[in-house]
Formats: C-alpha cells, sequence, structure tokens
C-alpha cells in the first residue's frame, strides 16, 4: 500500500505525522506544500483537499484529512505501534481525551500567539498592537499553565501513564510553535521543562530532523535580538 504525507513541516499537525512515520521505519512518499508560496491554495492541491491544508494522506487512493482523524486511521491500519497509540480501550480512550482536548485548550491559543507576534507581521508589514499581543500572550499563558498542572501535574512521566504516546508528540510539537514568537514554554512552567526533553529523546533523531527549519528560524532572531543589545 503506498502512503503519500502532504506536508509542511512548518506546520505543527505535519511535523507529528512526518515524526510518526519515520519513527515507524514506514515507507512513505512525501509530497511537500510550501505553505510560505501558498502552495495549499493551488488548483492542484485543492484537488486533493478541498479544505486547503496540510497534513493530508492519500493511502493507495484513499484520501483522508485532519491530523486526528488521520492518526486514528494510521492506529487502526497498524502503521503506528501500539506504544504509541493503545488499542486497549481505557488507555486510548485516556489518549484521546487529550487529542479532543488540545484543539481548543493548547493548539488554538499557542497558535494565535505565533500568528499574531510573528506571521502578521511578515504579511501586513505592520506590528501589532502591544495590547492585541498581550491578550493573545494572557490566553496562551492560561492555557499552558492547564497544560501543566491539569495533564503533566499529575504525578506521571507523561501525558498518559509513564510511556510517550502520540499525545505526547502532539503536545509537542504544539510548543514549538510559539518559540517563533519569542516565547519558551520551558521558561515559565516546571512540569513542562521536566517533560519535553523526554519526549524529544525518544523520538530522537526524527523530532530533531522534524524541526531543523523551525529551529534556524529561532536561532536567527536570537542573533538579531543579541546584536541589538
Amino acid at each position: 500500500m503506498v502512503l503519500k504525507l502532504y506536508y509542511d513541516l512548518m506546520s505543527q499537525p505535519s511535523r507529528v505525522l512526518y515524526i510518526l512515520l519515520k519513527t515507524m521505519k514506514y515507507d512513505f512518499e512525501p509530497k511537500y506544500v510550501n505553505l510560505r508560496k501558498a502552495e495549499h491554495y493551488s488548483e492542484d492541491f485543492t484537488k486533493v483537499n478541498r479544505m486547503q491544508r496540510v497534513p493530508v494522506i492519500d493511502h493507495n487512493g484513499f484520501i483522508l484529512t485532519e491530523s486526528i482523524a488521520i492518526l486514528k486511521y494510521l492506529s487502526r491500519e497498524n502503521v503506528i505501534a501500539e506504544s504509541l497509540y493503545s488499542k486497549e480501550s481505557k488507555l486510548q480512550a485516556r489518549i484521546e481525551e487529550f487529542l479532543e482536548w488540545q484543539h481548543i485548550g493548547l493548539r488554538l491559543h499557542c497558535a494565535m500567539y505565533f500568528r499574531v507576534v510573528h506571521m502578521d507581521p511578515i504579511l501586513t508589514g505592520r506590528k501589532s498592537d502591544e495590547k492585541t499581543i498581550q491578550g493573545y500572550k494572557r490566553r496562551m499563558m492560561m492555557a499552558l499553565d492547564d497544560f501543566d498542572t491539569k495533564w503533566l501535574g499529575r504525578g506521571t512521566a507523561f501525558i498518559v501513564g509513564e510511556t510517550p504516546t502520540v499525545a505526547d508528540l502532539v503536545a509537542a510539537c504544539e510548543l514549538e510553535q510559539p518559540r517563533m514568537a519569542g516565547f519558551e514554554p520551558k521558561d515559565h512552567f516546571p512540569n513542562i521543562a521536566a517533560w519535553w526533553p523526554k519526549v524529544r529523546d525518544h523520538f530522537a533523531p526524527h523530532y530533531e530532523d522534524a524541526h531543523v527549519i523551525l529551529n534556524k528560524i529561532i536561532n536567527k532572531m536570537d542573533r538579531a535580538a543579541n546584536s541589538k543589545l
């Protein structure tokens, strides 16, 4: 069965699927869609996904959009190891409990802060006003505090137990996004600081490979900021 992955590594859920498939040593065909060049709005890609978003998979002609639906499908197809996406009913429910929460509970706020601080000035040529930035930052901080205390602060090493699952990878990739807006979650939340390196290490080297471009952007921003000191 041929699996095509339409992705851009600037997209958090794209990184999740890329890392998982690499970790599983699953032979897939990468189909890069350059979001910065608006290739997701092209006629060709719109034929693949009418919603004009990544990631998308084409599994031997079966096209599926929406990252969580893709994760569930790949688990049922035995592409994702059971150690990362349990088939035991209650443990699977715990994983999916987090996956349901994170859309609005975590992803929305981290992504919007990144957009207002980093992306909007690039797209519009104007810096967002400070009041708007602080509003989005406040909501992101509340979301990160919920994640730090209510998901990680429960006495287990990972989100749903003592071993990492897809829930941890999804969360980790989301937390990378505000780093491009100059915000480091690990500097503000102790449980995140303790948990994050363990997720990165578990999915090494593919985790770092998927974040090469993101880290180059962050390093460039750091150098620019230091040059102004």
